[in-house]
């Protein structure tokens, strides 16, 4: 015959071990959460990135979701990742608008802040992945020059360069056209995405340098309407714009243009994910997780193409 006092004590360790095992199970259960806040939702770029990193979130079993300011502007978008925050995600992952948001950022002190896209001088950075904008640069330069001679003349076309992202590539061209004995007869900085704009600054280039015989741009979103105002002319000069986004994919494979550097945001996005994964299991990780870049020609130009238009469709 069991005794109660000693009844009350099986019972109550078969509970405990019954609530023990509850909770591993939960906990073990328990996804880690990653919030993913972007610049824009809208553009090809984005939107490939975005298929990056919802892979990640499946492969690495990630409870994971992408963000994005109402507003493309640094203070919507500082007024969101404040409000995540105070969620308490295990990682904040962000393309950060500009330098602005950084101070917002240094705020975030007790989670792990991922930057990716966009390289910010933060304190509490744990880690950048993307491109070596300096590198993307000089490689557009250096690919142009291969396609020229010595003493010949390009333009220089590029965004806002208090966006550090444009200011890389832009002094990373220069660096390397001149090595290269390319004159750079012509610079042109803070020019929009509008394609009005950009018919103005190629109209500038063919009346003071009609001898012009390349161009290098920031980005694709400059270099495509570029390339349709020296189609106007018909002119066939050899436009650099360091995205390697479809269309000018398309351009590449028709050999309309000899060819491109281009990022690789599928992989940027993954890699965030990636990443995020290592910090939170307590991993060591890189402070620059680099994404690469690519040499895009003729020869590999359709199989990129083939790839980023299953993922927009």
């Amino acid at each position: 015959m069991v005794k109660k006092g000693k009844f009350i004590f099986v019972i109550g360790a078969v509970i405990s071990v019954m609530i023990l095992g509850y909770m591993s199970v939960s906990y073990a259960d328990k996804k880690p959460t990653v919030v993913v806040v972007l610049k824009v939702a809208d553009s090809e770029y984005w939107k490939i990135m975005k298929t990056g990193i919802e892979k990640g979130f499946e492969d690495f079993g990630i409870n994971g979701k992408i963000m994005e300011p109402s507003d493309a502007t640094p203070k919507k978008q500082m007024e969101l990742l404040s409000k995540i925050y105070k969620e308490k995600p295990d990682v904040i992952i962000t393309a950060p608008y500009s330098s602005s948001v950084g101070p917002t950022l240094e705020t975030l002190t007790d989670i792990p802040i991922l930057l990716i896209d966009t390289d910010l001088t933060i304190k509490n950075k744990t880690a950048y992945i993307g491109t070596d904008n300096d590198d993307l640069g000089q490689k557009a330069g250096a690919f142009l020059a291969s396609q020229l001679q010595p003493g010949d003349k390009v333009a220089i076309i590029g965004g806002d360069i208090s966006f550090s992202v444009f200011k890389e590539r832009i002094d990373g061209a220069t660096i390397a056209l001149q090595n290269a004995g390319i004159e750079v007869a012509y610079t042109k900085t803070g020019v929009s995405d509008d394609p009005k704009a950009i018919k103005k600054v190629v109209s500038r280039v063919l009346r003071d340098h009609p001898d012009i015989n390349g161009v290098v741009t920031s980005h694709d979103t400059i270099a495509l309407p570029v390339i349709k105002e020296f189609e106007k002319q018909g002119l066939l000069i050899p436009v650099i714009g360091p995205d390697g986004l479809t269309e000018m994919l398309k351009l590449i494979a028709d050999e309309t243009l000899p060819g491109t550097i281009a990022q690789n945001p599928y992989d940027m996005g993954y890699l965030s994910i990636e990443t995020a994964m290592k910090v939170i299991q307590g991993d060591n990780v890189e402070p620059f997780v680099d994404s690469g870049v690519d040499i895009i020609i003729k020869e590999n130009a359709q199989q990129r193409l083939n790839f980023y238009e299953k993922l927009v469709k």
